[in-house]
This record gives C-alpha cells, structure tokens and sequence, in this order.
C-alpha cells in the first residue's frame, strides 16, 4: 500500500502527463469532477494537487472558464540580441525584479580579461532575481563597464529590464554578442533563490555583449530548465 498523499500522486501524473505535451498550452485540464472519475479521489484532493501546478507556472485556473495549461517552455531565439525579460513578455508574462543589487568593484583578472581590459578599471557588478508570474525563474549577474553606464548604482530597482534601460538611458547601441550555454547543477544559495531543490538541473548562460568591437558587458545567467529553453537556426553544413 502507498504511503505517498493521495493529493501528490494525483499532482505528480498531471505534471509528467503535461511535460509530456498530453495536455498542450492553451487548452483546459478535464473538469474537477472528470478528474475525480480519472483518479478515484475526492474533490478536496484534486484542488490541493491543481493547486501546487498553478504554484508552480504549470497551469492557471480561471472561475467560470476552466484550468487552463501554460506554455511551461519559453523559447529564445538567438539570431538576435534579446533579453530574457523580453522573451518573457512577449510569451505572455508579467515579469518583476524580486530583488536587485548594485556595486562598483575592481573588476576581477577573469572578468578583465573577458572585457578585453588591459589595466584594472572599476565595473558595475548588478545582480538580479527575476520572477515570472510571481515564480523566481532567472538569478543574473552582470558586469558592465563604469564608462558607459556613469551613476548607475542611482538606478536599483529602477529597471526590469537592463537591454531596454541601458538603451534608453545610456543610448548604447548593442552591436553583436556571443553566448556560452552550458547545463549545471543548482547550489544551495541557487536553490534557495529559485525554490528548487539542492541539485536542480539549471541552464547557465553566457553572454558577451558589444558595441561596435568593445565588449561593455558580460552577463551570467541561470535559469530554471524547467521553464525555459533556447532554439538556434541553423542553415547549410560547412
């Protein structure tokens, strides 16, 4: 006989069964009832299940309309630069800064090098926790050189997102960048932050931001591989 809660078997089947496409975005999970005759439980268990998926980003339930199942991938392309917070957005969310601190520092020999500087300088080190609807889902880390972005520890939390900020407050142009990605495995800090178990898969990005053929910023991400993937197009073979 299973020890497991009645309510955590019933919320571990829908969540393979959607990962699995059975239930695709935009469409309605079967009724409350319906799924009452699916799993032979009550009502109060199928309640406590859905809602830990809508906890989670995996569906959203509307009174009146149903439950409804959400995209749990959003998809970036990268023949273009585009930040994860405008990846985001455009699939729907509405996307917050948690939390965000910024400091001046020496840039570090490896950050030094990175940025093709030859001789110490100071950086702005700006970290950031963004949620998605409500759900933490990236923990950045960026460092941007202080010469083009003058004052900038007088902006915490004035921004959500830092392409569209340093655009339109210091009118930097982003010419090209080149990205790393790579696959880690989640800390205890990291998996604090983003509510996932010690251990966690992460998807971790790379990104070395241009202007013109100075590189001025070069950013860490990490992410929640559950909700987010990348898509390269690839033409022709060498």
């Amino acid at each position: 006989m299973s020890h497991i809660p009645a309510y955590k078997e019933v919320y571990s089947k829908l969540k393979e069964e959607l990962k699995e496409g059975i239930y695709p975005a935009g469409s309605l999970l079967p009724t409350e009832s319906e799924l009452e005759k699916i799993f032979h439980v009550s009502r109060t268990t199928i309640r406590k299940a859905i809602s830990i998926l809508s906890l989670e980003g995996y569906v959203k339930t509307k009174q009146g309309y149903g439950t409804e199942v959400l995209n749990i991938f959003t998809v970036q392309k990268l023949n273009q630069i585009t930040s994860i917070t405008e990846t985001l957005r455009q699939k729907g969310y509405t996307v917050k800064t948690k939390s965000m601190y910024i400091e001046k520092i020496t840039a570090p020999e490896s950050i030094m090098s990175i940025m093709e500087m030859h001789t110490p300088a100071p950086v702005y080190k700006v970290q950031r926790v963004q949620t998605a609807d409500g759900v933490p889902i990236a923990l950045m880390t960026n460092y941007v050189k202080c010469s083009y972005t003058p004052g900038l520890e007088h902006y915490i939390d004035g921004f959500t997102s830092f392409y569209s900020f340093l655009e339109k407050k210091y009118k930097i142009i982003f010419s090209n960048a080149v990205q790393y990605l790579s696959a880690v495995s989640a800390n205890f800090t990291e998996s604090q932050i983003l509510e996932k178990p010690v251990g966690s898969p992460l998807l971790c990005s790379r990104r070395i931001c241009y202007s013109g053929q100075d590189p001025f910023l070069y950013g860490i991400t990490k992410l929640a591989s559950d909700k987010y993937e990348y898509c390269v197009s690839l033409q022709n073979r060498p």
